[in-house]
């Protein structure tokens, strides 16, 4: 019987939808299939703060509490679709009092067989229903269930890759704002230095009223980055409290951006590795397999359904002989067969929908696919220039701090202008501001690169 239900079973069976992948990914001539992804975050990740957040995020952000119960609700959905096969039992128990006219056939009847002017009837018993499975809609909704639990389980993993690399940029952004602040910090003690010799220089008749405006202007400019950027710091610590399920305040953190080691190769295996890796990926592929389910279901919803029907127990017209055995025992059994007819458009119209659905959602993996692929070369791609950036800005940094040294010297021998001076501090200062967001931009690529290549819910 089960072999020829699994005949007559409606629809396809699901198949994974042609992809066109690339052999390897851009700017990489790998041919391993190791890939960072397979690494869990608490490896990937060494800066113990970074971890805390992290632990803290999983634990309490609210996003992945919700995906966590669109799992346990999927779950039971699943425990329900399972128990489609079995028969549906409902227990029955009932007393009817029925008082007819005495002037009515009935209540003449009632009183010549009876003697009485009321009829009763006492029934207990078991109510049995079986929709047999023919054509395989049952076994397509458990199907359909069980897809729909992985989909959100898989969704649940990208909720926590999302997570785990939000959490990883805003705190590596919390210390390249630490960073700008002390080289602010430090740019402050060094043009008030110039504002005091350009002073003591006015004061020698070497420079006008003029250069010390100029000057303290430039001091000026600089001051005005440190509230900013103090503000910067207060919001990206609530935005990391708020991510790790915390009210917000401020973040605890014994780390500096230069003491974190960038990695300036990681693994990233075969773009095709990406369609078991990446759970977005996965959960848009289990979403076809639901669509594929639903379009089996429609389909067998305009075939006949055969359904058996049974029903048992004791019944009485006296209360006295309810459970006189075995004369009040009942026994009913039906089978029917009903094909839809006057609805049989409408369901015709359900099942075109439920097709173009399927199309839908095998268009949707693709362009998740697509878009997977393109997050990892993107990634590689900035990894790459960043490298080529910080090697420039490094030492763009070490000859404007050189060009400062020889100005002021310059200026104190009255060989160059308090105009060369502040200009060498300004173009200092903008360039060490830079090569922090480039040190930052470094690690963040790296987490991107993780990301989209599936890690972090490990």
């Amino acid at each position: 019987m089960l072999r020829h239900v699994t005949g007559c079973k409606t629809g396809q069976a699901y198949k994974r939808p042609t992809l066109d992948l690339p052999q390897q990914f851009n700017n990489t001539t790998n041919t391993d299939t190791t890939s960072i992804a397979d690494i869990e975050w608490k490896t990937f990740f060494t800066d113990t703060t970074l971890q805390r957040l992290i632990e803290a995020g999983i634990a309490n952000n609210y996003d992945l509490q919700l995906a966590v119960k669109r799992i346990d609700i999927s779950q039971q959905q699943l425990k329900k679709a399972k128990l489609l096969l079995l028969p549906q039992v409902n227990a029955q128990l009932a007393v009817q009092f029925n008082y007819p006219s005495k002037n009515s056939l009935n209540g003449l009847s009632t009183g010549s067989f009876l003697g009485s002017d009321h009829i009763e009837d006492y029934t207990t018993g078991l109510n049995l229903s079986w929709e047999a499975d023919i054509w395989g809609k049952i076994s397509r909704q458990k199907e359909a269930a069980l897809a729909g639990y992985l989909q959100t389980y898989e969704a649940k993993k990208a909720v926590q890759t999302q997570l785990v690399a939000n959490i990883a940029q805003g705190y590596y952004n919390l210390l390249m704002l630490d960073k700008q602040l002390e080289i602010t910090h430090k740019n402050i003690l060094l043009s008030d230095s110039t504002v005091r010799v350009t002073k003591f220089l006015r004061d020698a008749g070497e420079v006008t009223s003029l250069a010390i405006q100029q000057a303290e202007a430039q001091l000026q400019s600089t001051k005005l980055l440190v509230p900013q950027l103090e503000q910067s710091i207060a919001l990206q610590e609530d935005a990391l409290q708020i991510l790790t399920g915390r009210l917000p305040g401020t973040v605890q953190r014994a780390s500096t951006l230069d003491a974190i080691t960038v990695q300036e190769s990681v693994a990233t295996g075969l773009p095709a590795a990406i369609l078991s890796r990446r759970p977005d990926v996965r959960s848009a592929e289990n979403a076809i397999v639901v669509a594929n389910a639903q379009v089996g279901i429609a389909q067998a919803s305009m075939y006949p359904s055969l359904t058996i029907t049974a029903s048992g127990g004791v019944d009485a017209f006296k209360a006295t002989n309810w459970f006189n055995l075995p004369a009040s025992l009942f026994g009913i059994v039906t089978g029917g067969i009903a094909q839809p007819v006057f609805n049989g458009r409408q369901l015709k119209t359900q099942f075109e929908i439920a097709k173009i659905q399927r199309e839908q959602a095998v268009i949707q993996f693709r362009q998740t696919v697509l878009n997977a692929v393109g997050e990892v070369s993107d990634a590689l791609v900035q990894q790459d220039k960043l490298k080529q950036q910080q090697q420039i800005a490094v030492a763009q940094v070490d000859t404007l701090l050189s060009a400062i040294k020889n100005a002021q010297l310059l200026f104190k021998s009255n060989m160059a202008t308090y105009i060369e001076v502040l200009t060498a501090q300004s173009s200092a200062l903008q360039a060490q501001l830079t090569l922090a967001s480039i040190q930052r931009q470094q690690l963040s690529a790296v987490v991107n690169i993780y990301k989209a290549l599936g890690g972090g819910w490990k």
